[in-house]
């Protein structure tokens, strides 16, 4: 069975937009396994790989997006690219597999990275986290 990864921000982890969006994705590619790096162990590994590599997201770089065979990805909702998950689509787009993108009412279109520009890092988690940590909801 193919792997669909599916690349969100963080800030809709575990909130029912998530919950909402991932029954959609199941339904809209029932012939795929979804794999949501809002697991556990997926948690688990980016920290371990943020300790001793000095960088998470290798994590999926290297370890879990080559395992997957498409990608569908939920920009913030001004349309705006988060970097992690704009980086994890050019993966799977750079390895020619079909990407998608959803937006909260969960309509899915075909992804072109052609014109698609990242937030930078920094801008990224200004608009998930406070200045404390917490997360900023989506």
């Amino acid at each position: 069975m193919p792997r669909l990864y599916f690349g969100h921000p963080i800030n809709t982890y575990n909130t029912t937009l998530e919950e909402r969006l991932l029954r959609k994705i199941s339904l809209s590619f029932p012939s795929w396994e979804i794999e949501n790096p809002n697991q556990q162990h997926h948690q688990e590994q980016y920290e371990r790989w943020k300790e001793t590599t000095g960088t998470g997201m290798n994590y999926f770089i290297k370890q879990v997006l080559p395992n997957c065979h498409g990608g569908i990805f939920l920009p913030f909702r001004d349309g705006a690219w988060p970097s992690g998950v704009f980086m994890e689509a050019k993966f799977i787009a750079d390895k020619g597999w079909p990407i998608w993108m959803i937006v909260p009412s969960g309509d899915i279109t075909a992804l072109s990275l052609s014109r698609g520009v990242s937030l930078t890092r920094e801008e990224t988690i200004s608009r998930v986290r406070t200045a404390s940590g917490e997360i900023i909801p989506y």
